[in-house]
């Protein structure tokens, strides 16, 4: 039997598909793509042990790590359609091309091509760093790979997700980052909370009771920015203004990142400030499933010794 393509060998397949500048839904994608790749009935039978198909699932992950660069997006919910930079690197590479090749198209702070190798924040000081994610490593016990297979998957799924916090309108992400403190326990014990959203307010965006009268509350800051975007020291600063009097801690997220100016002065400021960035932002959303499910649960079994005594 032929071996089903990899998932590299799906991306010139995916762009291909794409290049006429359609949109399409992904079972259309899944579909095309195969007829392009010439898959076989054997091929499109083969499965995951979970039941679902096997090329099904690399032409998905062949899909997102295009949109990840920017050769795709998505103009609607599941579905896709071609870039600019799509077109050049069919252009440039009409033979196919691997992610190593894609790493220089990565936007800035996503090093998805370091999880595999265990050493998330280990940065190369050149996009050519010659680390190879996807090869096999003999030195890992089974459960060291499965960890890993999962860190890269949250990885996928947290570039996923601020994108779509970045696609989406303020007041959207203003209450997405309320639910995520509420779903973290800030909101009282028993575990309801009041939730205030702010107008003209000195830049705070909304505000968590943690107790039924209202004695203890989170304020909160939200700033949807794009990955290359900073929040600077004097937003920050008015940020510690708009508290005083209120209280004496807050919680200020972005979708960008922070300047070492804002994180400095957060640091030393009389007011507790409390940074998330969206890097941690999207790490905490995965940890307290808001905005995620969960889509498989796997159990790792061992032999009971107490059973064989």
């Amino acid at each position: 039997m032929v071996e089903l393509p990899t998932w590299n060998d799906f991306l010139i397949h995916v762009l291909t598909y794409l290049s006429d500048g359609a949109v399409r839904g992904l079972p259309q994608i899944r579909q095309g793509v195969g007829e392009l790749a010439q898959l076989t009935d054997a091929q499109r039978a083969e499965t995951l042990p979970s039941g679902k198909s096997m090329a099904d699932n690399r032409i998905g992950w062949a899909l997102s790590y295009l949109a990840r660069v920017s050769a795709v997006d998505r103009p609607d919910r599941g579905h896709y359609r071609i870039t600019p930079i799509g077109l050049n690197l069919l252009s440039d590479y009409p033979e196919g091309f691997t992610e190593k090749m894609l790493r220089p198209l990565a936007k800035p702070g996503d090093t998805w091509w370091l999880i595999s190798r265990g050493k998330p924040d280990k940065i190369p000081e050149a996009i050519t760093d010659p680390i190879e994610p996807h090869d096999p490593d003999e030195s890992l016990d089974p459960i060291e790979q499965i960890e890993q297979g999962l860190a890269r998957i949250h990885s996928d799924v947290a570039s996923d997700l601020l994108a779509r916090l970045q696609d989406n309108t303020p007041s959207f992400f203003e209450n997405a980052v309320v639910k995520l403190l509420v779903a973290m326990g800030y909101g009282g014990a028993d575990g309801h909370a009041t939730v205030t959203q702010q107008s003209n307010d000195g830049g705070i965006d909304g505000v968590i009771d943690q107790d039924a009268l209202g004695l203890n509350r989170v304020y909160i800051q939200a700033k949807r920015y794009a990955n290359d975007r900073s929040v600077q020291k004097p937003e920050v600063q008015a940020f510690v203004g708009a508290l005083s009097g209120k209280a004496t801690t807050g919680v200020f997220l972005t979708t960008g990142r922070f300047s070492p100016g804002a994180v400095e002065y957060a640091r030393t400021a009389h007011t507790r400030i409390i940074l998330i960035d969206g890097q941690r932002l999207t790490e905490l959303m995965i940890r307290y499933g808001v905005g995620v499910q969960s889509k498989r649960t796997l159990s790792i079994v061992t032999v009971d010794e107490d059973f064989f005594e």
